[in-house]
């Protein structure tokens, strides 16, 4: 469905909900991160692309005498009302609504003069399946009230005020990509990110003879412990040892080098983070280069080092990324790695876009057969980032 379709959609939804047509409408995409995992928080760099998924937003001005918003969603999960009069804070840990509130609250605090209006929410990103939906959700709320507003924001300025209303309202210390490249995504175009500088680079990957697909296993293990906190932790424990300020700033050799020095599973942690930011770098060159084979033995690497020294890969990950090798270039594969923070979610697979419809229907028949989980699969190519589709 284009983007077009679906702000229509959109609109008569909004239109059977408040018995009157949208003024507004805008949308934001989700994401897939080709290379370039767990490396935000090293100061390294990522390396996404916008999909050609989105959050839509319709909106017109309330009829209540402009004091409150109130938000829908076509999900089902109730309306919300928001009082503009009193000071906003978070609504109950969890709730969908944080995360446009906390959008709302970053206007109002960048003195922005919110009049009431009532919005519907649409969207054709997966929920939970690391492709960034609250972060789609925040963009086009972000972009919707640029519109009603008029306050425009650079694009650096935009995606840090949705980042922090993930970390104050969501109560989830995301890092800098989601909300960067649903902001400055481009078609035909990755987005190199230096999570140190913030500097965004596009990278133009413009051969139509390939695409991305992204496979949802629709697994999410549950963990314990905090994984995701004891890996920050030893990844500022190796870098402590190199005697750097991040993992950023070292190197193979210089790993190797102090090998000694550190735990094992210290050292596989940071052996992953400075391979992976190399990888990255790397991939990035091969993309403008259209070296797809390079491409996609670097994705390769990159989940053999997410799941042997990072450990946060899972059996339905891998399976899918072994069916990929199984399949191989001569079937139209290039490479293939699980995306996302892990334990469940997304792979990502470079694929030749003429052998999309057979590669999608052999892995999702082997998918099933092996774990009994129906996946889910979707193709894109590199899609444009937030836009005004009515204003």
């Amino acid at each position: 469905m284009s983007l077009e379709e679906l702000s229509e959609i959109t609109a008569r939804q909004f239109s059977d909900a408040y018995g009157r047509p949208p003024r507004w409408i805008a949308a934001a995409p989700g994401r897939v991160n080709v290379i370039g995992e767990h490396t935000d928080y090293n100061d390294g760099f990522v390396l996404p692309m916008a999909i050609e998924r989105y959050t839509v937003i319709a909106a017109a001005p309330s009829t209540n005498g402009g004091t409150s918003v109130q938000l829908r969603s076509t999900a089902g999960n109730g309306a919300v009302d928001i009082d503009l009069r009193q000071r906003l804070s978070p609504a109950a840990k969890g709730a969908w609504s944080n995360y446009p509130l906390g959008v709302i609250a970053g206007f109002e605090a960048r003195g922005a003069k919110l009049s009431g209006f009532d919005a519907l929410i649409h969207s054709t990103v997966p929920v939970g399946g690391g492709l960034s939906s609250s972060a789609a959700l925040e963009v086009s709320t972000a972009t919707l009230l640029e519109t009603i507003t008029g306050k425009k924001l650079n694009a650096v300025d935009k995606a840090l005020l949705c980042q922090k209303a993930e970390h104050e309202f969501a109560s989830v210390p995301c890092g800098i990509m989601d909300q960067f490249i649903s902001v400055m995504g481009k078609e035909d175009h990755l987005l190199l990110l230096d999570c140190r500088s913030r500097r965004p680079e596009l990278v133009p990957m413009t051969d139509p003879a390939v695409a991305l697909l992204i496979t949802n296993t629709n697994v999410k293990h549950e963990l314990t412990g905090g994984e995701y906190a004891r890996r920050r932790a030893q990844c500022e424990q190796a870098a402590k040892i190199l005697g750097v300020p991040s993992l950023r700033e070292a190197t193979g050799v210089m790993l190797e080098n102090a090998r000694g020095k550190m735990d094992d599973v210290v050292f596989r942690r940071a052996r992953h983070v400075v391979g992976e930011i190399e990888r990255t770098v790397s991939a990035a060159k091969f993309v403008r280069a259209s070296d797809w084979p390079a491409v996609g033995r670097l994705m390769q690497a990159s989940h053999d080092s997410l799941r042997d020294d990072y450990e946060v890969s899972c059996r339905e990950l891998d399976a899918v990324v072994e069916m990929a090798g199984s399949i191989g270039a001569a079937g139209g594969i290039f490479g293939c790695r699980m995306t996302g923070g892990g334990f469940g979610g997304c792979t990502v697979a470079l694929v030749r876009a003429d052998a999309v419809a057979a590669i999608s229907e052999r892995v999702a028949s082997e998918y099933e057969r092996r774990t009994k989980i129906k996946p889910s699969l979707f193709v894109s190519r590199p899609a444009d980032g937030a836009t005004v589709l009515k204003g």
